[in-house]
Parts: C-alpha cells; sequence; structure tokens
C-alpha cells in the first residue's frame, strides 16, 4: 500500500487526469448503455420457461407475458365483453382473445353488470412487451365507453409497475445524492465534504463505462442500472469517507500532509481494499447462480466496489495530497475523530458485555422470526394495486368473483387432437375455477392448441401453487406441457435455490479466509460470520413482515402487501448486504486490532495483559470508528430509501432488505453486539493457529 501510495503521488495529475477522461467516456455513453440493457428473464433448460418460449415463437403472444384484461362494467356486460373481443382482434392482428361467450369461460362474466375480456396482444421486446398493442386496445376502451357502459384496460403487467412511467435514475441518484451531503456536511463542516461525492460520481460513471463494455459479451439486466447508481453511491463514498476521515485525523496529530496520506493509505487504506474485496467475492454467489438474470446483477455489480476501490486508493490520496488542506475550510479548528459519545457507550457494553451479547441476540432471533415463513413467488394481485383506474376496475372484478387466476393465467400446451381429452381432465382439478379451448383465431398453430387454465387462488398463494402441482401432474400423464407466469416461478425458485447452499458455503469460506488474513485471527473472521448471519436473517424477516405479511406496506410504501417475497430478491439481497455488512466489520476490527498491536508492543509505554489491552482496544476502536461506520450507513441508507421509490414492487422489496439490513447492522451488530462479542473473547481474538497462519503466508508469530 505504501508503494502504490508514492506512485500515485509522484504522479497524482496523471491519476487525476485518467479518471476524469473514464468519467467523461463513462458520462458519454451512458444513454447507450442504458439501451443495451436486457428485459430478459431467461430459465435456460427450465420446463416452463422452454414451453413459454415455444408458445411465444409459435403463437406471438403468451408464454411469460400475461395477458391484458378488458373489464366491462354496465347493463349486457358479458355481451359488450364479447364485442370488445372481437374489437381487439380485429383492431391488433394476432391477438388471442377469451370472452364470456366462449365454451368453458363463464368465470369472466362475474355479475349481472360486470364482465371481463382476456386479450393476448402480439408481444415486441423491452420493458413493456405491449407498447405497441396497448395504445389500440386503450382505444378500443375509450371508444366502448359510452351508454352507461365503462371498459377499462388493466392487467398484471399494468399494474406492476406502479403507474410510474418510464423515469430516469437521475431522480433516484439525486435523492440519494442529497441524503448523501447532509450527511457528509454533518461530518466535516467543510468543503472536504463534496470530495466524497465527487469520487462517488467519478466511480459511478467509470462503472457505466465497464457495464458498456460488458454488455458486448453478455446480456445485462437493466436492474443493474439502479444498483450501480445506488449501491455505487453509497459504497464509493464509503470508502472514500474512511480514507478521508483518517488523513483528518492524521493531520491533527500534527503530520504534514502527505505523510498524513500515506499514513491514512497504509491503515485506512488497507481496510477498503480488504473491504472491496470482500464485497465482490459476496458479490460472486449471484455470477454462480444458474440464470442468467440474476449472473448479470452479480457481473454488474462486481464492478461495484472494483471501481469504487480503485478510485478510493488513487484518486482519493492524489486529491488530498493535492488540494486536500484547503478543503478544511471554512472550518478553523483540528477535526475530533475520537467520538466520546461511541467510547462512553461501548465502555457500557463491555462493563455489561454478556447481558448485551444475550439482549443483542434475543432482539435479532425476535426480528428473524417471520423469515421462518418467507415465501418466494410473484407479488400477488392484492401486492400491486394502487389508486389508478386500472387498479380500482381489476378490484372491482376480484371483488366481483373474477378468479386470480384469470389475472394470471397457466397455459398449457397439447396436440390439437388431445385437447377435449386433457381440457376434460383439466376442468376437474380441484383448485381450477375453470379451463377453456377458446374457438377463435389464433388458439391452433401447426397443430398445436393452446387451453387457459384459471386458478381460483392467486397462483402466488400456498393453495395457487398447490393447484399449479396439480396441473402440472395431469399434463404429465397426458403428455402436454405446461406454461404461463406461475409455471415459471415455481422453476425459478428451484432453479435460484436448488444449489444455493453450495454458493453460500463457498462464499463464507472464502470471505474468512480473506479476514482471517487481514485480521491476523481466527476468532474474529468466525464471529464477523456469525453476525452477518444474525444480521442478514433479521434484515429478512422485517422485509417479509412489512411486504409478505403487510405490517407497515401502507403506511411506508402506500402500497397493499405483496403478499409474497420476490424470487430473486433474497439471493440478491444476501449477495450485497453481505458483503456491505462485512465493510463496517473490517472497518472496526482493523481499527481494533491495529489499537491492540500499538497497546500490546515491546516499547509500549504500559505493561498490560491481553484482557486489559483488548477492551482499551475495542473502547479506541469503536470511540475511532463509531462516528465513521454510523456516517456510512446513514448515507447507504439514504441511497436504498431512494431506490425504494423506483416504481417497480419487486426493486421496492429489494430496497427494503437491503435498507432495514445496514440499518439493523449498524445499530444493533455492529454498535452493541460485535464490540460485547470481541470483548468477550479476549486474547482468543488475537490468536491464530500456526497452520492457519502458514496457509495463509503469515509469519509465525514472535514470543
Amino acid at each position: 500500500m505504501r508503494a502504490l501510495t508514492t506512485l500515485v503521488l509522484k504522479h497524482r495529475i496523471v491519476v487525476a487526469l485518467t479518471w476524469l477522461l473514464v468519467a467523461v467516456a463513462g458520462a458519454v455513453t451512458a444513454p447507450t448503455t442504458v439501451d443495451r440493457l436486457s428485459f430478459d428473464f431467461a430459465l435456460p433448460g427450465q420446463a416452463a420457461y422452454e414451453t413459454n418460449e415455444q408458445i411465444i415463437e409459435q403463437f406471438g403472444n403468451g408464454g411469460l407475458n400475461d395477458p391484458l384484461l378488458l373489464v366491462v362494467k354496465g347493463d349486457g356486460a358479458a355481451e359488450r365483453a364479447g364485442a370488445v373481443a372481437d374489437a381487439a382482434r380485429d383492431a391488433v392482428p394476432g391477438t388471442r382473445t377469451v370472452a364470456p361467450g366462449d365454451d368453458g369461460a363463464d368465470v369472466l362474466a362475474v355479475s349481472g353488470d360486470e364482465a371481463v375480456a382476456v386479450a393476448y396482444p402480439p408481444v415486441v421486446p423491452g420493458a413493456d412487451p405491449y407498447l405497441e398493442a396497448a395504445p389500440a386496445l386503450e382505444k378500443i376502451a375509450q371508444g366502448a365507453s359510452s351508454d352507461g357502459v365503462e371498459v377499462t384496460l388493466t392487467g398484471f403487467s399494468v399494474l406492476e409497475e406502479g403507474g410510474g412511467g418510464d423515469r430516469s435514475i437521475l431522480f433516484e441518484i439525486l435523492l440519494g445524492g442529497i441524503g448523501a451531503l447532509v450527511v457528509l456536511a454533518l461530518v466535516f463542516g467543510s468543503l472536504l465534504a463534496g470530495l466524497p461525492l465527487l469520487v462517488a460520481a467519478f466511480s459511478i460513471l467509470g462503472t457505466f463505462l465497464a457495464l458498456f463494455g460488458l454488455t458486448y459479451v453478455t446480456d445485462v439486466s437493466a436492474v443493474v442500472e439502479y444498483l450501480i447508481a445506488l449501491i455505487g453511491l453509497g459504497v464509493a463514498i464509503d470508502y472514500s469517507l474512511l480514507v478521508v476521515t483518517r488523513w483528518r485525523e492524521e493531520r491533527a496529530k500534527g503530520l504534514d500532509n502527505d505523510d498524513a496520506v500515506r499514513t491514512a493509505m497504509a491503515t485506512a487504506g488497507h481496510s477498503v481494499l480488504f473491504s472491496g474485496v470482500t464485497v465482490a467475492v459476496s458479490l460472486a454467489a449471484l455470477v454462480l447462480v444458474p440464470i442468467p438474470f440474476l449472473r448479470s446483477i452479480g457481473l454488474g455489480g462486481l464492478l461495484i466496489p472494483l471501481f469504487s476501490v480503485a478510485i478510493s486508493l488513487t484518486l482519493v490520496p492524489a486529491l488530498l495530497s493535492a488540494i486536500g488542506p484547503r478543503l478544511n475550510w471554512p472550518r478553523r479548528k483540528p477535526a475530533v475523530t475520537r467520538s466520546r459519545l461511541w467510547a462512553r457507550i461501548t465502555t457500557g457494553v463491555l462493563r455489561h458485555r454478556w447481558l448485551t451479547v444475550v439482549g443483542s441476540v434475543a432482539v435479532l432471533l425476535a426480528l428473524a422470526a417471520p423469515a421462518l415463513n418467507l415465501t418466494l413467488g410473484t407479488p400477488q394481485v392484492s401486492g400491486v394495486s394502487s389508486s389508478t383506474p386500472a387498479s380500482s376496475a381489476l378490484t372491482s372484478a376480484v371483488s366481483a368473483g373474477l378468479p386470480d387466476g384469470v389475472v394470471r393465467p397457466t397455459e398449457v400446451l397439447v396436440e390439437d387432437a388431445d385437447a377435449p381429452a386433457v381440457l376434460d381432465r383439466l376442468q376437474r382439478v380441484d383448485g381450477v375455477a375453470a379451463a377453456t379451448a377458446p374457438t377463435s383465431d389464433g388458439w391452433t398453430v401447426d397443430g398445436q392448441a393452446l387451453l387457459q387454465v384459471w386458478t381460483t387462488a392467486d397462483p402466488s398463494s400456498d393453495a395457487g401453487r398447490a393447484t399449479l402441482d396439480r396441473v402440472r401432474d395431469v399434463a404429465d400423464d397426458t403428455g402436454a406441457r405446461v406454461g404461463g407466469t406461475p409455471a415459471e416461478d415455481a422453476d425459478f425458485v428451484t432453479a435460484v435455490y436448488g444449489d444455493v447452499v453450495w454458493v453460500v458455503l463457498g462464499v463464507a469460506i472464502v470471505t474468512f479466509l480473506l479476514l482471517a488474513r487481514a485480521l491476523r485471527s481466527l476468532w474474529l473472521p468466525i464471529k464477523a460470520l456469525a453476525l452477518n448471519v444474525l444480521s442478514l436473517a433479521a434484515a429478512y424477516g422485517v422485509t417479509v413482515l412489512i411486504w409478505q405479511d403487510g405490517f407497515g406496506s401502507e403506511l411506508l410504501f402506500n402500497q397493499s402487501a405483496s403478499g409474497v417475497i420476490t424470487i430473486w430478491v433474497p439471493i440478491a439481497a444476501f449477495a450485497f448486504l453481505f458483503g456491505l455488512s462485512m465493510d463496517y466489520e473490517v472497518f472496526l476490527l482493523s481499527r481494533m486490532r491495529e489499537e491492540y498491536d500499538r497497546l500490546m508492543a515491546p516499547d509500549a509505554e504500559e505493561v498490560i495483559d491481553a484482557r486489559t489491552a483488548t477492551d482499551r482496544a475495542v473502547v479506541e476502536g469503536i470511540a475511532n470508528t463509531g462516528r465513521l461506520v454510523t456516517s456510512a450507513a446513514l448515507i447507504l441508507f439514504f441511497a436504498f430509501i431512494a431506490l425504494s421509490t423506483v416504481p417497480t414492487v419487486e426493486v421496492k422489496v429489494l430496497a427494503t432488505a437491503l435498507a432495514l439490513g445496514i440499518a439493523i447492522d449498524a445499530l444493533i451488530v455492529r454498535g452493541l453486539l460485535a464490540p460485547a462479542l470481541v470483548g468477550v473473547l479476549g486474547r482468543a481474538n488475537w490468536t491464530m493457529p500456526r497452520a492457519l497462519r502458514r496457509l495463509l503466508f503469515l509469519p509465525d508469530e514472535p514470543h
């Protein structure tokens, strides 16, 4: 690290200009990068995905695309729904429709004055598969709304985006940036507050430039755009904040500017390096998952810590060396980095260490308890409702008796000749509200027929999933193939979590080895991993409480509970939170290790025993980093709050898990439980078996 710092300080202008060019290139190519992002959720090799692909290829619609619904309210609703379905086929060629008059579709006439027409228009690639067809269908709805009859275009895909429309990521970046600026202004009280924000801007733009290249190698999910912008904002600020804070501390001790930079890099810079590698390792968990969508999030996410570390270890020392002291304006007095408040808190924690351990673990386990009932799936129909006309119309129809399965149907692909026999068996499946083989144009292609199966219960509910299993059993017996979003959801869960234990175990082992080498300890990494498990479980538990069980979703998000947790959220939250939480652990424990080594050095001013040295190291470590960790956590928390404003429900659920994870980790785990456990372990914290030292290429401890 000292050699790198010397090189950077010697060529600081070249370093600054290089990163400036990278940032400019990232800004110029950003619009193209965003346009190249993918909205594909491929599950290669999974039965439902392959069936859905065949349905789209043969029929031009359906499959993974839930239908649009035209809700008709007024006198003669059932007949008018049939007329609306005819108009939809005429206005948008290639559209498949089902109306109450079709055989087996009586459930679409939900009451005397309310009925539904189901429409599958041709789909187009991109975020909105019905982008081209929806305006024509909307026009039909408006034209049919007359003489006391009201027709509304709705459907799951219409409601899923929350009515937010196509909004730029700039809004979320601005929201997160304002929160970060407030925290940084309180921390520094000078122009130094702008330095971490500048670093974050360079890091985000540089990451987007790398992402631009990655899009030519593989498909990258559009979700990555939000993760890079907002998690990149938080991580880059955190890393630069650690370096700048340590530089200020060394300047306050009387070191000249460049010597303070070198010391900051040798200490804080070392922590930043290991923290960034740890985050990257945790994100590698997503790269190992055999789902292209999640793999692209892992690859894109890997770029975030790598760029943040690279800039924090090069651009930050270059800028501090060149203009650091001038950025202290208008602060006049030397900066005080040691927090007396955190010193008092930590002293109290150590005074009652066992009580703190037991109490903190009890609280975390209580918060984690709801996670035992975690259910994975696509949000239920009630979970994407809002105050829009489309939502009100669908809610009214479902309340009047429309089966939830009509909103997210199961499609069964079968040989045309076998369709009557398969249909008869499907209609008798327990939990199926109706099954139909529509006879209008578009339902039979190349000897293959599509059957519609509508479950009584929501496909994401326990009853809906049980019904799907029974439908798939019938399909297996008859040689039919099952598609639709409910079936693909079930296969998604299997594909993502079938071997997830090995992925998590691999990440844990690599993280343990990294931390063991960084901290020169056996028990500190084990403790860190155990605390991360508790922290993650608590974050999962509260997320389940809010989004699955509905405690607070209306209050916090003005949205009904989703009834489930989006399938990919737990694994994505693990990948990000595992690494980000470990950041704070490395910050704290590195400083504690530094203090312990100083107190136990042969030339130390005072001779004390290992237990006393441990307690003092804990107090000084927290006193010197507690304010930093709190500020860093606040910045990330604000970034995730900004992420939660994205209209898509599944992104809101992810943002909730990340924000809660950071808050729980910073307040309970790192603020209370971690120092208490270090105090309990005493001298054991600082020991490492000789075999492990040799494995990690560390020298033997001096006797």
